[in-house]
């Protein structure tokens, strides 16, 4: 994983969580990404300074920077989130594409719905117009 310090056009400012700097590069090609704030789809990476270890000559080595934990409170609200959505909407699984298609297009009943969808998959859903949001994967959910 890594994590980018992000901006919109706005002057607002975030971080990113992404799998690898292709993974950003194709996000921020198709338009997938977009401001927590204002919801702008306008994003470019910050300026960060790397962690690079300071020369030692025989001493340990300590890191310039250390890699911040995401903040409890904002894990614990993003359960919580999950919980209202599993309780509120339907698990269609690996169908969530064709089932958001759809409900988008009338063929079916309009409802909360949640699965799961690779990014091809995500990133044609945005093409045509059919708005969802990702939900950010828990610690517990990475084992």
């Amino acid at each position: 994983m890594i994590k980018y310090h992000l901006h919109c056009d706005q002057g607002h400012e975030f971080e990113g969580w992404f799998s690898s700097s292709n993974d950003y590069d194709e996000q921020h090609q198709r338009s997938l990404l977009t401001c927590p704030q204002c919801n702008s789809s306008n994003i470019a990476k910050a300026l960060m300074a790397p962690s690079v270890p300071a020369s030692t000559k025989g001493k340990d080595m300590v890191p310039m920077a250390t890699p911040h934990p995401v903040p409890a409170e904002m894990v614990a609200k993003i359960r919580q989130l999950k919980r209202e959505i599993e309780k509120n909407a339907d698990n269609v699984g690996e169908r969530f594409p064709e089932e958001a298609r759809k409900i988008h297009y009338g063929e079916a009943e309009a409802r909360g719905i949640y699965g799961k969808a690779s990014h091809e998959e995500a990133a044609g859903l945005a093409e045509e117009g059919i708005e969802f949001l990702p939900l950010p994967e828990l610690p517990e959910e990475k084992n």
